[in-house]
C-alpha cells in the first residue's frame, strides 16, 4: 500500500498505528471473546481498520485490524504472522466503534457483530467488463452485409459489449464471433459504469402542504448542521410523512453526503421506491437478504466507494460501510420487526440512532403510532418532535365503528358478521375497494380430533401446527417443521375426524369467495408475497383496480397507499390482546390504527369496522375515538410506578438445554446467583411460553431495574458466576420485545 493510500486512510478517520509495533489485534467474524494478536511481517505496515488474511487453526480467515492494545503477556514465539493485507476499503473508525458498542450493549461477542458488517464475498474483485473494438482489417477479409453493419456501429471508435453490439447491428452473436476469428474485431475493456445513478435533489417533487413544508424545513436545517440530533416525525396516517423526510434526503444529497433509510418490511419497498423515483428521478440502492449475491456485492462496494448516495434497506443495511453518512431515517420506528431475535439480539432502531451519533449525523424516527420508548425520549427532551396533524390533500380520517360480536354474531362456522358483510357489498356497489384484515397466516391455527380431542402439535416445539390447506400441509411457524395433513387422527385413528379450529387468512378467503362470489380477490400475506417483486405486482394490480377485495395479514397494515380503498374490516380485533405480553395493548393499538389508516386516503371517505368481543377495552375505545395520545398517556401511567419500560430496564436470560432436567438445574443455579439490591428485581425462573423450541427445553429469568441502573455490568457479573455447561446455552436479550 502506497503513502498516498495511507494519507487517504487518515482522511477517512482511520487512526494510525505505531510503525514500530510488532503485533496487532485482529478481530475475526466468529464467536470469540475478542481479537487475537498476530505478528506483523517486516515488510508490512498495518493500521486499525485494515482488512487482513490471517491463519486460524489450519485455515486462512479474513479479519480486521482492531483498535486497542495487544496482550503484552503473550510471548512473541506464540504469535502467527499476518498472511496478507487485503486490497479493499478499510473499515472506518465509526463502524468499528458501532460494532464494539453493540457487542458491549447486547453482551454479544464482538466477532459475531463484525460478521454482520464484514462482507467477505464483496472483497473478491469482479473481472472487468469486456467488449469489442475495431481492428485493422486483414487484406483478405471478407465483409458481408451483416459484418458491414457491425463495422458501422463501431465506426465511432468506442468499444461495445457483445450483446449490445449484436443488438445495435441487428446480427447474431455468431456473426460477432466470426468477425473476431477473422481479425476484424479485437477484445477491449469496457469503461465501468456507476452502479447507481445519482438522485437529483432539484428534481421537481410533490407540492407540500403548510405543515409538511414547516416540518421539511426543520429537517433540512438538521441535515445542514452536520451534527447529531434525533427528531420524531409523527402524524396521522396519510399525512405525507414520507414526502417530508425525503426533503431531508434531498438536503443530504446537496451536501454530497449519503443517506440511509431503514424499513421494517422490505416488501413495503415497492410503493416507497415509486415515491422516491417520483421525487428524485431515479431509484436508490436497495439492501436486503433476498438480493442476489452479485447485486449485494456490487451494492456493498458502491456504498463503500460513496457511489450509492441513498440506500433503503432492512435492518442489516445498518452495517454497510458508508464513508460519509449524513442522515439516518427509521421509518415505522415502532415496528417490532426492527428487533433481531436470532444470533446477535439487537434493536435496529436504537442501534441506528447510535450509528448516527457516531457519524455526527441527524436521525429521523418516523411513525403514525410512535412507541412509548420514543415518546419518553421526546418528553425528556432528548428527541425533538415534529407533528403532522392532518391528512395531506384534504382527505379525512376514516370513521371507526365497533361491531360487538356478542350482538352481531356471524353464522355458525363463519367469521364475518352480517354488518361487515353488508358494508362490503355496499362498498362494491359504489365501485370502491374493501379490505379484510386478520393477522394470522394459514387456514386455521389449530387442528383437533372431534373423536378424542387430540390436538396436532409440533414434535419439536410446544406449539400447535397451523393448517395451510392450499399447500395441504400442517406447519410450525416457530421451527419450520411441516407434515402432510393426515387422513385420520394420529392418536385414536378415527377417520374424517380432524377439524380446523379458528380462522386464518386462507379460511377468510374461502368464506369471502362464498359470500362475495363476483369479487376479484387478492391475498396479501408473507406466504403469498414472498418478496418485493410480488408485493410490487400486488400493489400495481390494486392501484389499477384489478382487485375488489384485499385479504391480508400485518403486511397490509402499513406503508401502502390505495386511493380507491374505502372500507377496512378487521375480522378479529382482539387477537393481539391475549397473553401476558407487556406491550400487548400498545402493539394492538398501533397495528389496528395502521391498518385502519389504509382506508379513505383520497377523495372518498373511509370506514373501519372492528369485530370485537371486548368493545369496552381501552384499545377499542381509543381506536373508536381516534384518541391515541390519551391511550398512550394512560399506558405510560400504568408502567411508570412499577419501573416497566420505558421507565425501567429489562433484560431476559433464556436458558435452553437438551433435557428439561438440565434446563431446570441451570435456571435454578442462575436464580441463586441473581443480583439483588435497591431497584433490582429478578423474576423467575419459569418455563418459557414456548417451553420447547426446536427440540430444546427453555426456561426464562427476567431482570428488571430502575432506569438509572445499567443492566450490562449486572449481567456480566451474574453470568460469570454460572457458566453454561454441557448442552446448556444461556441467551441474553437486553430490552426484550418478545416474551416467548
Amino acid at each position: 500500500m502506497t503513502a498516498s493510500d495511507r494519507t487517504r486512510q487518515a482522511g477517512l478517520g482511520l487512526e494510525a498505528a505505531s510503525p514500530a509495533a510488532a503485533r496487532v489485534p485482529v478481530l475475526l467474524p466468529y464467536k470469540f471473546p475478542g481479537p487475537f494478536d498476530y505478528r506483523i511481517p517486516t515488510a508490512m505496515t498495518l493500521r486499525p481498520g485494515d482488512l487482513v488474511l490471517v491463519p486460524l487453526n489450519r485455515r486462512a480467515e479474513v479479519g480486521v485490524v482492531w483498535d486497542g492494545p495487544t496482550d503484552a503477556t503473550l510471548a512473541d514465539a506464540r504469535l502467527k504472522p499476518v498472511s496478507a493485507l487485503i486490497d479493499g476499503p478499510p473499515m472506518r473508525a465509526d463502524l468499528r466503534r458501532l460494532i464494539d458498542w453493540i457487542a458491549a450493549y447486547t453482551l454479544a461477542a464482538p466477532g459475531e457483530v463484525l460478521a454482520m458488517a464484514l462482507r467477505v464475498n464483496a472483497l473478491r474483485p469482479d473481472a472487468p467488463p469486456t467488449g469489442w473494438r475495431l481492428a485493422e482489417p486483414p487484406p483478405d477479409s471478407r465483409v458481408t452485409e451483416a459484418r458491414a453493419r457491425v463495422l458501422a456501429v463501431l465506426a465511432d471508435g468506442a468499444p461495445r459489449g457483445g450483446a449490445d453490439l449484436a443488438r445495435a447491428a441487428e446480427v447474431s452473436a455468431a456473426v460477432i464471433r466470426g468477425m473476431a476469428d477473422a481479425g476484424l474485431l479485437f477484445p477491449a475493456t469496457l469503461p465501468v459504469q456507476p452502479a447507481f445513478a445519482r438522485p437529483d435533489p432539484e428534481h421537481p417533487g410533490p407540492t407540500l402542504g403548510p405543515d409538511q413544508a414547516d416540518a421539511a424545513a426543520t429537517l433540512r436545517e438538521a441535515v445542514a448542521a452536520r451534527a447529531f440530533s434525533v427528531t420524531l416525525l409523527d402524524g396521522v396516517t396519510g399525512s405525507g410523512k414520507t414526502e417530508v423526510y425525503l426533503e431531508a434526503v434531498a438536503e443530504c444529497l446537496r451536501a454530497g453526503r449519503q443517506a440511509l433509510v431503514l424499513l421494517p418490511e422490505i416488501a413495503l419497498s415497492s410503493q416507497w421506491l415509486e415515491r422516491f423515483a417520483a421525487r428524485f428521478g431515479v431509484a436508490p440502492a436497495v439492501w436486503h437478504s433476498d438480493l442476489p449475491s452479485r447485486t449485494r456485492r456490487i451494492t456493498w462496494r458502491a456504498v463503500a466507494a460513496g457511489e450509492a448516495p441513498v440506500v433503503v434497506g432492512a435492518r442489516s443495511a445498518l452495517f454497510l460501510p458508508f464513508p460519509d453518512l449524513g442522515l439516518v431515517v427509521i421509518d415505522e420506528e415502532h415496528e417490532t420487526a426492527f428487533k433481531q431475535e436470532e444470533g446477535v439480539v439487537y434493536h435496529a432502531r436504537d442501534m441506528a440512532v447510535v450509528r448516527a451519533r457516531l457519524c455526527g449525523a441527524p436521525a429521523v424516527l418516523v411513525s403514525a403510532t410512535p412507541s412509548l420508548e420514543t415518546m419518553a425520549n421526546v418528553e425528556s427532551g432528548r428527541y425533538r418532535r415534529l407533528n403532522l396533524p392532518a391528512r395531506h390533500g384534504g382527505a379525512a380520517l376514516p370513521a371507526v365503528r365497533l361491531l360487538d360480536l356478542r350482538e352481531s354474531t356471524p353464522e355458525r362456522g363463519k367469521f364475518l358478521a352480517p354488518p361487515l358483510i353488508e358494508a362490503v357489498k355496499e362498498t362494491f356497489a359504489r365501485g370502491e375497494q374493501a379490505m379484510l384484515f386478520l393477522n394470522r397466516r394459514g387456514y386455521a391455527p389449530l387442528t383437533l380430533c372431534r373423536a378424542c380431542g387430540h390436538r396436532l402439535q409440533c414434535p419439536n416445539c410446544t406449539a400447535w401446527l397451523v393448517e395451510h390447506r392450499a399447500r395441504k400441509l400442517l406447519q410450525c411457524h416457530h421451527c419450520g417443521h411441516a407434515e402432510p395433513i393426515p387422513p385420520h387422527c394420529p392418536q385414536c385413528g378415527a377417520e374424517h375426524s380432524l377439524a380446523a379450529v379458528g380462522p386464518g387468512v386462507e379460511r377468510i378467503t374461502e368464506e369471502a369467495a362464498e359470500t362475495f362470489p363476483d369479487a376479484r380477490r387478492l391475498v396479501m400475506a408473507s406466504d403469498t408475497l414472498p418478496g418485493p417483486l410480488a408485493a410490487a405486482e400486488a400493489a400495481r394490480a390494486i392501484s389499477a383496480r384489478e382487485v375488489d377485495l384485499i385479504i391480508g395479514t400485518q403486511i397490509v397494515a402499513k406503508g401502502w397507499h390505495f386511493p380507491h380503498l374505502t372500507l377496512v374490516g378487521v375480522v378479529d380485533a382482539d387477537l393481539g390482546l391475549a397473553g401476558g405480553d407487556l406491550r400487548a395493548a400498545e402493539r394492538t393499538v398501533q397495528l389496528l390504527h395502521q391498518v385502519a389508516g389504509r382506508a379513505g386516503r383520497a377523495e372518498a371517505p373511509g370506514t373501519v369496522l372492528l369485530q370485537t368481543f371486548s368493545p369496552d377495552h381501552p384499545v377499542m375505545q381509543a381506536l373508536r375515538a381516534g384518541d391515541l395520545a390519551r391511550f398512550m398517556a394512560d399506558e405510560a401511567a400504568q408502567r411508570r410506578p412499577g419501573h416497566w419500560p420505558p421507565f425501567g430496564r429489562l433484560a431476559a436470560l433464556i436458558v435452553s438445554a437438551d433435557t428439561a432436567e438440565a434446563a431446570d438445574i441451570a435456571a435454578r443455579d442462575l436464580a441463586r446467583a441473581a443480583p439483588h439490591g435497591e431497584g433490582i428485581v429478578v423474576l423467575g425462573p419459569a418455563p418459557a411460553p414456548l417451553a420447547i423450541l426446536r427440540g430444546r427445553h427453555r426456561r426464562r429469568l427476567l431482570l428488571k431495574v430502575r432506569r438509572d441502573i445499567a443492566v450490562q455490568p449486572l449481567l456480566r457479573d451474574w453470568l460469570a458466576q454460572v457458566p453454561a455447561k454441557g448442552s446448556v446455552k444461556i441467551d441474553v436479550d437486553v430490552d426484550p420485545m418478545s416474551f416467548l
